[in-house]
């Protein structure tokens, strides 16, 4: 495993891949953030230190990388489906259950969400709670609320 890190407006952010694709992306506080050894390679992740400054700076609304996240074959359903909420927009995990093909699939899709290793770039932090309410976030609510409030402010149109 390759790393970087990445300074942002929620603060440290840890980028992991295998030389070709990114592999993780987490916040300073993410449960699941994986310890690392040796020395960063900025190079590596020049691309995506790109368009995550592009992201952070409003410019950016969609993401082109390669991805290589592991998980189950459910589980890559879910983040595909997350890559399919716009930028500014927030689907419920009964909406996405429902885009899967199971209504009743709400708590799979909110583990699947939770253990989506490549935040912001998947956007996990576009799926709220049926009624709109912000709910589970890995890096936590007050990134998730920044991260929503951020793209509802450079939103277009």
């Amino acid at each position: 495993m390759i790393f970087s890190r990445f300074d942002s407006p929620l603060g440290e952010i840890l980028l992991t891949g295998d030389g070709l694709a990114l592999t993780g992306l987490y916040t300073r506080d993410h449960p699941r953030r994986p310890a690392v050894v040796g020395e960063p390679d900025d190079v590596a992740f020049a691309e995506v230190r790109r368009q995550l400054t592009e992201y952070f700076a409003g410019s950016r609304l969609t993401f082109d990388l390669p991805l290589a996240a592991r998980g189950t074959d459910f589980q890559h359903r879910v983040w595909a489906e997350l890559q399919r909420i716009g930028y500014g927009d927030t689907a419920s995990y009964r909406k996405v259950a429902t885009r899967l093909g199971d209504s009743k699939a709400v708590r799979a899709v909110g583990v699947a969400n939770g253990r989506n290793p490549i935040s912001i770039v998947v956007p996990c932090h576009r799926v709220v709670g049926h009624d709109g309410s912000l709910t589970g976030y890995a890096g936590g609510l007050t990134a998730k609320k920044w991260l929503l409030d951020h793209e509802a402010a450079h939103r277009a149109g």
